[in-house]
């Protein structure tokens, strides 16, 4: 059931294929790059790469909540989140904040690190998972993140970040994509 639900390989897969694009992309900017404007945000690329790098820690959190919140009836997750849903403003001020703060203390080789640390964490989880794990879901915030579904099972999750990732890629203006 558990490979009915996902594809392990393939998540292995594009999980490695972003901490390698993430660390060319990286390792590839020079400091203007990384100061230079994007696409389509308020952030310049090195705050941009922050926060593509957040959307797979955010991953390890909805992991937890998803075990959690998909041990109980389903009405407890869909109030959740509507909370989070009506929360939507306050929401989008911190994560826009976040990466302005966070790239001052993270900085280009702790940013590579953490990915590298995260990554691996993700691959170790995955492996871990059983079929009825995997199966599990809550609601989300549909406000909060145009890859969020209504309701997502944790196989949803582990697809989730690439989604995210592949997005903000795009909105990058970096020399070291061409």
């Amino acid at each position: 059931m558990a490979d009915e639900l996902l594809d392990r390989r393939a998540v292995h897969d594009e999980l490695e294929q972003a901490r390698t694009t993430f660390h060319h992309l990286l390792d590839g900017a020079g400091e203007a790059d990384l100061a230079r404007a994007t696409r389509g945000t308020r952030w310049n690329n090195e705050q941009l790469l922050f926060h593509m790098l957040f959307g797979y820690m955010v991953v390890l959190a909805l992991l937890i909540l998803v075990r959690l919140f998909g041990r109980l009836p389903r009405g407890i997750s869909r109030a959740f989140a509507a909370l989070l849903n009506a929360a939507t403003r306050p929401f989008d001020v911190i994560n826009y904040l976040g990466p302005l703060g966070a790239v001052k203390v993270y900085g280009r080789r702790r940013m590579g690190a953490k990915f590298d640390r995260v990554i691996a964490t993700l691959h170790r989880r995955l492996d871990a998972e059983s079929a009825a794990d995997l199966a599990r879901g809550m609601h989300y915030p549909v406000r909060w993140d145009p890859f969020f579904k209504d309701f997502m099972t944790l196989a949803d999750i582990y697809r989730y970040p690439v989604q995210h990732f592949d997005f903000h890629r795009q909105q990058l203006t970096l020399a070291s994509q061409g």
